[in-house]
């Protein structure tokens, strides 16, 4: 079948956005051999430093090859006819719009999935494994990939039929049905995904009586935040990183702590970490996220409500057969550009965020137990040091550590 502009306008934008992202990642690479920044010497040694900055290259050097061989994938499926022979099979199994639909993206997730396996379980049980942080066993990683598979094909599968049946029900003005159930979605997620969906992969339990619990309840108290949910998670079982995070609404906010978090940190520092997520609360960062990821899915889908309709959307991947999923694949690709421009937008909000539930947290408790214990995570973590400025803007949604603890100390 010959080739469309538009089939050679996506090639173009695969292969432009994985050249800058490599060379963001080598710009990234060559600030490992940084020296460690004066106000973290008191935490990172040399030889401490040194690891950190190898485990950067090893994921940077992995990086690269599983990139570039999805990159070879992609554009060889592409290129090779991929998804018009994938329309076909999809065709010869059911000529109902929605069983098509359920199939053919089946099988790319599927076939993605396979692909990506043997990546994930090198970076799982070598990579992690070689810098002593992953706890995982290989029982419990197959069970992530079957529980993970199991919940897209429900969920995914379920919002995907109620999308194509308003597109069937009410025609150009599917999008607005569609965004009012991506909304009840994500509301929905955002209130109850720590209480079902999280129980599916890890253990939650209320955090015991005793010193913690009284100094979290009595800052909450003090700040006039009120809390009645606090739970610790065993990440334990998967990996020594530690982390904290806020989540729900109203009666369903919660606080969830990982074990790791606090046999890493003092007291004090949880509090602080703590102290920061409340800021994020007070700061309304949750409600404002929120609002804009709901109006720029809201853009999204009439925008593709004007196009999904054109039988050049689905021959620009190569689909001789103009139909919805083959519409639906070619939008994303197509649109792919300005996801990624909207991503900056949100990355650089939420990098001002950070600051903001920082300065609460420094204002409301006290500076130094934060600057001490993201000082501990980092060096927990072998996180990047000297991040290039380039990289940050694309990639970071949290200021860098040297940048937020000059913040604090200001």
């Amino acid at each position: 079948m010959e080739k469309t502009t538009l089939f050679y306008v996506i090639i173009g934008i695969l292969v432009v956005q994985y050249f800058i992202h490599q060379l963001l990642e080598y710009l990234n690479a060559k600030r490992f051999e940084s020296d460690v920044p004066e106000e973290l010497q008191d935490v990172f040694d040399g030889e401490e430093y040194q690891k950190s900055q190898q485990y950067k290259r090893t994921n940077y050097r992995f990086g690269s090859l599983s990139d570039g061989v999805s990159l070879l994938v992609t554009l060889a499926f592409l290129l090779l006819n991929g998804f018009e022979w994938l329309d076909q099979l999809t065709r010869s199994i059911s000529d109902n719009p929605i069983v098509m639909a359920l199939v053919f993206f089946g099988l790319i997730v599927l076939g993605s999935s396979i692909l990506s396996a043997p990546f994930s379980y090198y970076q799982t049980f070598v990579i992690e494994e070689q810098y002593g942080f992953n706890k995982t066993t290989k029982k419990l990683f197959f069970l992530d990939k079957l529980k993970a598979g199991v919940l897209t094909a429900i969920f995914g599968g379920g919002i995907l039929s109620l999308f194509i049946l308003f597109y069937q029900w009410t025609g150009p003005n599917f999008w607005l049905y569609t965004w009012i159930m991506a909304a009840a979605v994500i509301l929905f997620m955002n209130l109850f995904y720590s209480k079902l969906i999280v129980p599916l992969f890890n253990k939650q339990t209320p955090l015991s009586e005793g010193s913690l619990k009284e100094s979290i309840e009595r800052y909450a108290k003090h700040v006039g935040f009120e809390l009645q949910n606090i739970f610790v998670i065993d990440g334990s079982k998967r990996s020594t990183k530690a982390n904290a995070y806020f989540s729900g609404f109203g009666r369903e906010k919660r606080i969830t702590l990982f074990d790791t978090l606090i046999n890493d940190l003092s007291e004090e520092e949880i509090v602080a970490v703590l102290a920061h997520e409340v800021g994020h609360y007070k700061r309304k960062h949750i409600i404002f996220n929120l609002v804009v990821s709901l109006l720029l899915t809201g853009l999204t889908l009439f925008i593709l409500s004007i196009f999904i309709n054109n039988p050049q959307i689905s021959l620009a991947i190569g689909v001789s057969t103009p139909s919805f999923h083959a519409g639906l694949i070619g939008f994303v690709l197509l649109y792919s550009p300005i996801s990624e421009i909207t991503g900056l937008a949100m990355n650089y909000l939420s990098r001002k965020f950070e600051f903001q539930a920082d300065n609460y947290a420094k204002m409301t408790f006290a500076a130094t137990p934060l600057v001490t214990s993201l000082k501990k995570l980092s060096k927990n973590n072998l996180s990047n040091l000297t991040p290039h400025p380039a990289y940050v803007f694309v990639h970071y949604s949290h200021p860098p550590l040297i940048e937020r603890i000059r913040n604090l100390k200001a």
